[in-house]
This record gives C-alpha cells, structure tokens and sequence, in this order.
C-alpha cells in the first residue's frame, strides 16, 4: 500500500463518528452539490461530491432507498483522517 493510500475507518467506528450527512451547494460553484459529513458535536468531518458518490455507490435518484444506499455508501468510505480533525 502506498503512503498516499486512503484508509477507511470500519463501518461500525464511522456509525459512531458520523451524526449527519446533509446535501449542500457547493459555495464555490452553485451548480455543484455535495454531501458534507458532520459530527455529533456538528463540526464538519469531510464532505463527497455528490455526483461521484450516486455514481460510485450505483444509485439513482429515483430510487426509493437512494439514501440508504448513499448513507452505506459514505459510512464505508469514511477516511481515517477524520479523527484528527
């Protein structure tokens, strides 16, 4: 594994981390949205391209368990940075 390499938190960790994952617009660029992770002291821990995340975790908005999926999805990929922050 390369030093540059993400490292996932384990699924059950992450669920005690994450209290929220809100939808937002990009400040930056308005047509953009993302997925910003917050903790339960409500600082942000890191946030996902909303886009690459439904694109990534195979979801499509129509879906019924669109959040579910993506909720799965980002508790699964969490990096283990977060904890510094």
């Amino acid at each position: 594994m390369s030093e540059d390499a993400i490292r996932f938190l384990p699924y059950d960790e992450a669920v005690r981390v994450v209290a929220a994952i809100q939808e937002e617009e990009d400040i930056d660029d308005p047509d953009r949205r993302i997925l910003t992770v917050y903790s339960h002291q409500d600082k942000e821990l890191c946030w996902y391209d909303f886009d690459e995340v439904m694109r990534d975790a195979g979801v499509r908005q129509s879906d019924p368990a669109a959040k579910e999926k993506v909720t799965d999805y980002i508790m699964r990929h969490l990096p283990d940075w977060v904890l510094e922050s």
